[in-house]
This record gives C-alpha cells, structure tokens and sequence, in this order.
C-alpha cells in the first residue's frame, strides 16, 4: 500500500493555529471578529473544549485570549498591507463530486488500515486526516465502490456527507497556513460562500464547499491569485 497522495493532519498543531482554524469555520465569530465587536474572554470560553479537543490536552484560558487577541489584530495588519495577494504564486484545483468521510474505530467492523486500503484501491487521490480525538477524516470522490464500504452500517447517515467539492491551494513555502486561510475565508465570505470545513498541511489548504458553490469559489481565489 502506498500513501504517496495522502495527507496527515498531525496533532502538534499550536494554539494560535487551532484558535485560528475554529474561528475561520465559524462565520458569525468571524464576522464578530473583523468588526472588533467580540469580548476575547467570553469567544476563549466558549472555544476552549473545541481547542482542547483539537489538541488532546488541557489549555489555559489565557492562552486561549492571547491567540484570540494576535489573531483579532491581524486584521488591521492586514488592512494595512494590500499590495501583495497573500495567494500570489498559489496553485489552485477543484474536483467536484466529493464524499467528506469521518469514522471512528467504534463505527467500523474493519481495521482502519485495511479500510485506508480500499480507498487507495478505489481512489488514489484521496486526502486523509487523523484528528486529536482519534477519528479519521477522509475526502474522497464520490464513488459506488466507496458508497457501498459505509451505506450498511447503522451510522452511515452521520458518517458521510456528499454534496461536496475540495479546492485544494498549494502556497509557498514562506507563506504562514494560518494567515492563509484566514484570507482565504474573508475573501469567499465577502463574494457570499460559506465554507463547510477547511484543512492545512504543511504545503497546502483544503476547502470543502457544497458543490454548488465550487466553481464561483475556484473563479474567485484564481482572480486573486492573478491579482
């Protein structure tokens, strides 16, 4: 078996990153955030159990308000500098017709690895990630073969989600993830699309949108990677 098109979320993300990543997916804090009208305590409170889970240990409070605070001020850093889209350079794909997979060793009767097996079998492209709390997340074409690994089993239904499309962005190298997918989120929720999920890894960003919105999603980032 090999893992050459596979992509690891590993568990050593920091603070800053998983603050950073709750917020990008949450739209209304988002929104809150931008316009300066969240209490950083209260949103650390709230977000805690998430960014604990995430992690796989216990977070101080005030680290939490911290990375709240560096990242609220990040948007006036980046009012300030417009000159260079952050995604200059960036290489951007879209595949449509995608399952958004997540399944704990409970939900299945087969060894994890064996099931990572057939999907390699079915879909040599798929994008794998092993959460903090030891779920797996895959995305993956939406395939028959695929259908049929999950559809019988009683969880099936809070298993898969279909209706999805990944654009995958591939940044530079001295480019921050974190800055990056923050852009990212502000420039699609100005142009009115609502990310279903967002993943980095060391070289590139994952976005899950509902389909309909993929080819909008795709036409926007690339005018902005040729700003």
């Amino acid at each position: 078996m090999t893992y050459d098109n596979v992509i690891v979320r590993t568990s050593n993300l920091s603070v800053p990153e998983v603050v950073r990543e709750i917020i990008t997916r949450n739209r209304s804090i988002y929104d809150c955030m931008k316009m300066d009208v969240i209490n950083y305590t209260a949103l650390a409170v709230k977000i805690q159990p998430d960014v604990e889970k995430q992690l796989g240990n216990p977070v101080n409070l005030n680290t939490i308000v911290v990375a709240i605070k560096r990242y609220a001020d990040s948007f006036v850093e980046k009012e300030d500098v417009k000159t260079e889209s952050v995604l200059k350079n960036a290489r951007l794909s879209l595949t449509d017709g995608i399952l958004d997979i997540k399944f704990s060793s409970s939900d299945i009767q087969d060894d994890p690895a064996s099931i990572l097996g057939k999907f390699e079998q079915y879909d040599s492209d798929y994008e794998f990630f092993k959460l903090a709390d030891s779920t797996v997340r895959v995305l993956t074409e939406d395939l028959a073969d695929i259908r049929r690994m999950f559809e019988s089993l009683p969880s099936a239904k809070n298993i898969v989600s279909t209706g999805l499309a990944k654009i995958k962005i591939r940044i530079s190298a001295d480019q921050n993830r974190s800055d990056a997918v923050s852009y990212v989120a502000e420039i699609l929720h100005d142009n009115g699309i609502e990310l279903q999920n967002a993943y980095f890894s060391q070289d590139d960003i994952i976005l899950i949108l509902k389909e309909h919105d993929a080819s909008k999603a795709y036409e926007v980032l690339r005018a902005e990677i040729s700003r």
